[in-house]
């Protein structure tokens, strides 16, 4: 298939500010290792999730696909681009290609900003149409988002939170793009919501050929959108297949613990319940080996000393566990 992202090895360090006993015992910089060697491609047309707890790297994967935050190494191609150290003029022409939906749209709208002042802003910055003819667009976008024209006279204080994230839907599509990533887009959502919103992406996806690269905590969202998923811990990818497959045959053990945390709708069904031990380590200072050893219930010994790679364990899905064998 027509690969429309590849990410090779992607790392991105954040610098610390060290303390004053850090600085006098301690030599060199020390870093926050968000993202550590995390390679995956996105299928033109597809619904690529990347799941994981909050400080897995999901996210600032999301902003170095889109541009928004430089790699410390690494490539990320984009229809055959190389987009990691581009110049920020050549950048900004790709942005047109790449948009990105935020998690709270509340902090991405400006208060003071109508809504379609907020919408036409992209087809401004891009030098797009006549002020007529982007009036047009905006009441487009907005119906195709399921909001009445009427809104584009209204402030973000004025509309509920699911009207929101439409709105910073239609800002999204209003260039059409070819790639969206979408950052936790129902999270800040009511339950009741979610799933029109989720609806409202693929209905997108369909009408305009969108790739999505969906950003989630939740697996029942990721299971309900999601094509293929791609499952983070600590900067890492630790396993990545179809979304039926790692539902159905998950085999690295956080994915296990991840899964068994999703809720059953019917209460006579009970699912074994898969907590890991201990807390999440820091990534300034990551477990050596596996970095999900120090939780692990199969862990054994290679396990604290030797990374493993992510491996094809089936056609289409891998997994980085060296007990595979022991943990299925």
């Amino acid at each position: 298939m027509d690969s429309i992202v590849i990410a090779d090895d992607l790392r991105k360090y954040f610098p610390v500010e060290k303390s004053f006993i850090e600085r006098i015992f301690s030599k060199g910089k020390i870093y926050v290792k968000a993202v550590d060697g995390v390679s995956f491609r996105v299928q033109r047309g597809e619904v690529f999730g990347l799941v994981g707890e909050s400080g897995s790297g999901k996210t600032t994967t999301g902003l170095m696909i889109t541009g928004l935050i430089k790699p410390t190494s690494g490539n990320i191609i984009f229809n055959g681009l190389n987009i990691a150290n581009l110049h920020p003029k050549d950048l900004q022409q790709l942005r047109k290609k790449i948009q990105m939906v935020f998690q709270d749209p509340t902090s991405s709208l400006n208060p003071r900003m109508k809504i379609g002042d907020a919408i036409e802003e992209p087809l401004k910055i891009h030098g797009v149409g006549s002020p007529r003819e982007r009036r047009g667009m905006i009441i487009e976008a907005l119906q195709k988002v399921g909001l009445n024209p009427s809104f584009m006279d209204r402030f973000p204080h004025e509309l509920s939170g699911g009207q929101r994230q439409r709105v910073v839907i239609a800002r999204a599509i209003i260039l059409r793009p070819e790639l969206i990533v979408a950052d936790e887009p129902v999270a800040m959502v009511d339950v009741s919501v979610r799933a029109q919103i989720l609806d409202l992406l693929l209905n997108l996806k369909n009408e305009y050929g969108l790739t999505y690269m969906f950003i989630t905590h939740d697996l029942s969202a990721a299971s309900y959108i999601c094509d293929r998923i791609a499952v983070m811990y600590l900067g890492k990818i630790v396993e990545l297949a179809s979304t039926d497959e790692l539902f159905g045959n998950p085999m690295h053990p956080y994915t296990k613990a991840l899964i068994s945390a999703v809720p059953v709708p019917d209460p006579r069904l009970r699912r074994e319940k898969f907590i890991p031990a201990g807390e999440i380590p820091s990534p300034i200072n990551p477990p050596s080996g596996c970095r999900f050893h120090s939780r692990c219930p199969y862990a054994i010994k290679p396990c604290k000393i030797n990374e493993p790679a992510l491996e094809e364990v089936s056609p289409g899905h891998f997994a980085a566990c060296p007990v595979l064998p022991f943990s299925r």
